[in-house]
Parts: structure tokens; C-alpha cells; sequence
């Protein structure tokens, strides 16, 4: 077997505890994976004096692959966004939430299993044209969207539904009021649609796509958006199938990958073996199907799914009592 190099960055928090145990089941699993750790984040800034160290930044471009913990960025204090300085600076596009329901997570819904699709790079989270007066009473930013840009996060979404026989993609926007820029998203997405008969191509203006998500959530298929959208749809639906702590994600370019959790480093049950991880293993069965070893990914999955459907020691908040250390073991056990 071809070793395969994965970075992996423990982040802050209760990241390191997490972390340990998605690479404990992936050595569990036997991938062939070697694993390269790297800092970033708090643990980063307090060791280097930098949130994000060019050795990181290096190791992520060697291997590009990459599985990572939460990180904090300081609030208030001139610091840029982490991730989104990750994605920017490996161009990844594409921002892969899935979320599927698993029995035993007391969520209020059980036929779940929606994909938002989001582009990762532009829009509101671009940051150009961030100004604040002199006075301090107005401040400006702007957002931008591009043909290009759109057209390869719709693209991506419609040849992702067409590889995991999904039936339905919506484009969501809100060129109703936004006309030229989601204007020009929708327009694109309509187009790249007619690529795709095979797909039904829907259309939803946001507002009521987060009220449809609440009301009949099972609509859903495959959702392709916006930045600013795409951040606010994909934690509403993780809120549909119990939580971020179940919500995996996954930042794709061209040619590298960063893989993670996607709630935050909370701080305060740090180093108490309360986290659960399966936000950060469901993102490892992502890495998984990523790198072609979907065998091994459902493996992972169902493994999961066993041990919160049968309430074998699972962590509080899936209403057990059970912590980090025990759920773990109880997912290698069936592996």
C-alpha cells in the first residue's frame, strides 16, 4: 500500500482530544496513512507568535491533504479569520457540509440527509472594501462574485450530485434585492443546470429556504449557494440533525484539501474528556471518500451510526454519560 502523508492540526481547545481519536479509528481502519502534525491557531500564537506559522503553511502545501481541529482566531484584536485565510490562500472553492440524521442524537427530525455546497473565497467573506469612517459612524464592505467563480461552485456541486445519484440540486440566492451579485450567481447556476437534464434544477431565494428547512426539510437534496449563505444554511441544517457536534466539513480546491470540524474550540470543557468527536471522524470518513477508499469510509460511518443508535457510550450531549475516550473505544470496538 502507497503511504499516503495526511497534515493534521490539533487546533485549540478541545481540538487535541478530538483529534487523537479520529487518528487512533483512521490507524484502527488501516489507510496507510503517515501522519505530520503541525500548530496552528492559539497553540500556534503562543509557541511562534504567529496564528498561523509558515511551517504549517508548508507542510499543508507538501501533503495537501489535510485533517484539522478547531481553531480560535482572537476576537476584536486585528487578527484575519484562520480559516478563512486557509482557504483563500490554498484556493479552496468549495466548502462540502453534509449532514444526514443518525437515530439516538434526539434531533427533531430522522430522514435527513442534505449537502450545502458553498463557495468558499468570495462574496461577503471576501474582505475587500472593509472600511470604517474617520468618525466611526459608517462602515462599508463589499462583495464580490465572479462568472468563473460561480460557475465552478455550481459545477462542483451538480458533478457531485451526479457521482452520488442525488436527485435535485436548488440554487439558493437572493437576486431579488442582491441583482447584481447573486443575480449573477443565479444566472450562472440556471445555465450550468441545462448541463445537467438528468438533475432537476431548483431555484430559492434564502429567506424562505431557511423557513422551507424548517418546515419540510426532506425537500432538500443538494443546496448550492453563496458564501455568507452557505455559512448561515449549513449550521441551520447540523441544528436538523442535532447539533455542529455532528456536522463534519470539508474546504476542496483544485488539488488540495483541508478536512474538520466545524464547530468551535470550546474552551471551557477543554482537557475533561467531555468532547464529542464525531464531528471530526465523520469529517475523516469525508477525507476518506476524498481520497478513494469509500470502502473504508462506510466502514467509519456505520461504525458511528452503531454507537449512537444503540447509546453505547455516548458523551452528554447525545445523552450519555459516557466521554471522549470511551466513545472512541466503543467505535473502534465495532471496527
Amino acid at each position: 500500500m502507497t503511504t499516503q502523508k495526511i497534515t493534521v492540526i490539533p487546533g485549540d481547545g478541545i481540538g487535541p482530544s478530538i483529534i487523537e481519536s479520529a487518528v487512533q479509528i483512521l490507524q484502527k481502519l488501516d489507510c496507510g496513512f503517515e501522519f505530520d502534525y503541525a500548530d496552528a491557531g492559539l497553540v500556534a500564537y503562543e509557541k511562534t507568535g504567529e496564528l498561523l506559522p509558515q511551517a504549517t503553511l508548508d507542510l499543508i502545501e507538501k501533503n495537501k491533504v489535510t485533517l484539522k481541529g478547531p481553531l480560535t482566531t482572537p476576537v476584536g484584536e486585528g487578527f484575519t479569520s484562520i480559516n478563512v485565510t486557509l482557504r483563500k490562500k490554498f484556493a479552496l472553492y468549495a466548502n462540502l457540509r453534509p449532514v444526514i440524521s443518525f437515530k439516538g442524537t434526539r434531533a427533531r427530525y430522522e430522514n435527513i440527509d442534505i449537502i450545502t455546497i458553498r463557495e468558499n473565497t468570495q462574496g461577503m467573506y471576501s474582505g475587500l472594501g472593509q472600511t470604517l469612517s474617520d468618525d466611526g459612524a459608517t462602515a462599508e464592505a463589499k462583495s464580490q462574485i465572479t462568472r468563473e467563480g460561480a460557475e465552478a461552485i455550481v459545477t462542483f456541486a451538480y458533478e457531485l450530485a451526479k457521482k452520488e445519484g442525488r436527485k435535485k440540486v436548488t440554487a439558493v440566492h437572493k437576486a431579488n434585492i442582491l441583482k447584481s451579485t447573486s443575480g449573477l450567481f443565479l444566472k450562472v447556476a440556471r445555465e450550468v443546470g441545462e448541463r445537467y437534464p438528468e438533475i432537476e434544477s431548483t431555484e430559492m431565494i434564502v429567506d424562505n429556504t431557511c423557513m422551507q428547512l424548517v418546515m419540510n426539510p426532506e425537500q432538500f437534496d443538494v443546496i448550492v449557494t453563496t458564501n455568507l449563505f452557505g455559512d448561515i444554511i449549513s449550521d441551520l441544517c447540523a441544528g436538523l440533525v442535532g447539533g455542529l457536534g455532528m456536522a463534519p466539513g470539508a474546504n476542496i480546491g483544485k488539488d488540495c484539501a483541508i478536512f474538520e470540524a466545524v464547530h468551535g474550540s470550546a474552551p471551557d470543557i477543554a482537557g475533561k474528556n467531555l468532547a464529542n468527536p464525531t464531528s471530526v471522524i465523520l469529517a475523516s470518513v469525508q477525507m476518506l471518500e476524498y481520497l478513494g477508499m469509500k470502502d473504508k469510509a462506510d466502514r467509519l460511518r456505520n461504525a458511528v451510526r452503531e454507537v449512537i443508535e444503540t447509546g453505547d457510550r455516548t458523551t452528554r450531549d447525545l445523552g450519555g454519560t459516557a466521554g471522549t475516550s470511551e466513545f472512541t473505544q466503543a467505535v473502534l470496538e465495532r471496527l
